[in-house]
């Protein structure tokens, strides 16, 4: 996210400032390949896939990052041509394959770009996986959590003494001096509450979960004031991950007549 969405310098609109116009010479929509460190590895069926610890990581102007992996790093013969094609303006003609491993098939898994366009990175001996379609990826012994991490973005969780009060629809439903911050690259800075300074009585649990590659997997519960019902309001990490441990134990609020007021503590 940090380079190519929000306000990364390779979004459109970008914020921050460099001391030369660099969109008077870059393009529109821009395209970055660099190679990563870890050792990455795919699994179906319970088989491995695809090893490899030469991948390459693609920003491109309002995406995601995306893995994309040596065909040579595919288990030989898993890849099986398939007759579709795609055309992307900035990279190519796209040509997919089938993923075939122990009579398992999956349509159209994957891509590559074998003859990428004037001024692509290098694509050409790659191929991008649907990685949602396979059942799980791993990065060194660790499973990925969520979508591929960018190492240009970055979470910060401090621990804070400002007065941060929530209101909704006026009524205050959570009020602390001991918040924390949540400053995430590319986002507005996200206040968090301790459980003990939220008025327990307004909260409704919610079957909602997402998952975040930085902060972890997230729990949601629905707000109920004045007899009207806010959905998936209030956000926790139980189990949040290193960057974002110093929020285990407290709630963020956002949403539709939900005011976070923060004053410096006086």
């Amino acid at each position: 996210m940090a380079l190519t969405l929000g306000t990364g310098p390779l979004a459109r609109p970008s914020t921050g400032q460099l001391n030369a116009d660099l969109w008077s010479v870059a393009p529109a929509h821009a395209l970055f390949l660099h190679p990563l460190q870890e050792r990455i590895r795919g699994m179906s069926g319970g088989r491995t896939v695809v090893d490899t610890t030469r991948a390459q990581l693609l920003h491109e102007t309002g995406l995601l990052p995306r893995w994309y992996l040596p065909e040579a790093d595919v288990v030989p013969g898993a890849l099986q041509p398939s007759d579709t094609r795609t055309t992307c303006p900035f990279k190519g003609e796209a040509h997919y394959w089938h993923l075939e491993v122990d009579g398992r098939r999956v349509e159209d898994v994957a891509w590559s770009y074998p003859e990428p366009v004037d001024g692509c990175p290098q694509l050409a001996g790659l191929v991008y996986d649907d990685l949602d379609r396979l059942d799980s990826w791993w990065i060194e012994e660790e499973q990925m959590l969520g979508h591929p991490r960018d190492p240009f973005h970055r979470v910060d969780a401090r621990r804070s003494s400002r007065h941060v009060v929530v209101r909704v629809g006026g009524q205050v439903v959570a009020d602390t001096r001991a918040p924390v911050a949540v400053f995430e690259t590319g986002l507005p800075a996200r206040w968090y509450v301790p459980e003990s300074d939220v008025r327990a009585e307004f909260l409704e649990p919610s079957d909602t979960t997402t998952e975040c590659p930085y902060k972890g997997v997230a729990s949601y519960e629905h707000l109920t004031v004045a007899g009207r019902r806010y959905e998936d309001a209030v956000w926790r990490y139980p189990e949040p991950l290193l960057e974002a441990r110093p929020a285990a134990g407290h709630r963020s609020f956002d949403g539709e007549d939900i005011e976070v007021e923060v004053r410096v503590a006086g």
